[in-house]
């Protein structure tokens, strides 16, 4: 059974929502501004878009574009024109002026999957124009695609590529359960870091992870040479069976958390660590090698189940070493993922339950495809040694 909680957020959640990242999407507030503006211009002359009738009071006559500077930033609206002169869309100020609320309403319509009565409501509250919940849709479609369009674009060269996947509650059916958010993102040539893919699923670890990488293939993705990555469930197949000629770099933060589990007492923790952090901290693969051996031979009788993990696991931290000394802070560990990965769940924890897969995936994109802008004007992330290794 659905919960009415899920759908009918609270407007100080809303208002959180906004103001944890929504209102850095601009898009949204151009996209459904524009679509009131058209309803308006369709009001004034009292005919539809290449519609015919004896009550028509002048002619559309296109668009004028106006940008206008916002707490969103500048953003250029595709004002409306008639041809007889006479009209200006009073959505735009208003909307302007009542710019908090419109966002809030932008918010909602993205955490709950286009509530299209909410969203018809407060626009008209607004905006002062009274829309149709078909009219709502037609902008959320609208929005959907920027961002899909966003998630399919053509891909280029990555020589480092990054893969993480967090869970986010999704109901289905009647039943919540956690549906993971596989995220992307890599390395150019030239040193720049660019998101390159997010895919939301309750599908089975293997095949999504196979769907997801093929998905970056056909995009045209191309020249990895490096996968970094924890040892997500189902990844090593798939990554075996898409990018089975690319070396992997398993994440060495995890791989030192993960040997916690195989420590035996509390007293030991700090000097397993220390061990572990002169390996990945060697000058060269032999130096590590020869590291890790002495902890296996070191651990074998006081912590046997820790000697055997570590002549199992550790290696695949190692791979780190057959690249620039220049990159390997950057590229031996997920830690960029993961602070993106910490900032989608300082902003979706506050829904709790997504009523479905799509409006995940919308607010993740959303998020996603801000933070790949925001990448695209900062610095080099691999300085040095040219990535062409």
């Amino acid at each position: 059974m659905t919960h009415q909680n899920d759908y009918n957020l609270s407007a100080r959640t809303i208002e959180e929502l906004a103001r944890n990242g929504l209102d850095a999407v601009p898009e949204l507030m151009r996209v459904l501004l524009n679509n009131i503006m058209q309803v308006e211009r369709s009001k004034y002359l009292q005919a539809g878009e290449y519609e015919r009738t004896a009550d028509r009071k002048g002619h559309a006559n296109g668009y004028k574009p106006k940008t206008v500077r916002t707490r969103l930033g500048e953003i250029t609206f595709a004002v409306p024109q008639v041809r007889e002169g006479g009209f200006y869309p009073s959505a735009l100020e208003k909307g302007l002026r009542s710019e908090r609320a419109l966002v809030t309403t932008l918010a909602e319509m993205y955490v709950q999957g286009v509530s299209t009565r909410k969203v018809k409501a407060i626009t008209e509250e607004l905006c002062g124009i009274e829309v149709t919940a078909m009219q709502v849709s037609r902008a959320a479609a609208q929005l959907d695609a920027v961002l899909q369009e966003w998630r399919e674009r053509p891909l280029g060269e990555s020589t480092y590529l990054y893969v993480d996947a967090r869970y986010e509650k999704v109901r289905e059916a009647g039943q919540v359960r956690d549906a993971a958010v596989l995220v992307a993102s890599g390395i150019t040539p030239a040193g720049e870091r660019q998101v390159l893919g997010v895919s939301v699923s309750l599908n089975e670890h293997e095949t999504h992870w196979k769907a997801f990488l093929q998905g970056l293939k056909d995009r045209g993705m191309k020249g990895v040479q490096l996968v970094i990555s924890d040892d997500h469930a189902g990844l090593g197949a798939a990554r075996r069976a898409v990018l089975g000629s690319v070396a992997w770099q398993r994440c060495q933060f995890h791989l030192q958390q993960n040997a916690g589990a195989y420590v035996p007492k509390q007293a030991m923790r700090m000097e397993v660590a220390a061990d572990i952090r002169s390996m990945f901290n060697a000058p060269d693969r032999k130096t590590a090698e020869e590291f890790l051996m002495a902890a296996i031979q070191k651990y074998a009788v006081s912590a046997p189940r820790l000697s055997a993990w570590l002549e199992e696991n550790l290696a695949e931290g190692f791979t780190v070493f057959d690249f620039p000394l220049e990159h390997r802070r950057s590229i031996r560990t997920t830690n960029s993922l993961e602070r993106i990965n910490k900032e989608i769940r300082r902003r979706t924890r506050v829904v709790g339950v997504f009523p479905n897969e799509a409006s995940c995936l919308r607010l993740v994109s959303a998020l996603l495809m801000e933070t790949s802008e925001e990448w695209q004007i900062g610095k080099r992330y691999c300085a040095g040694k040219s990535l062409d290794c």
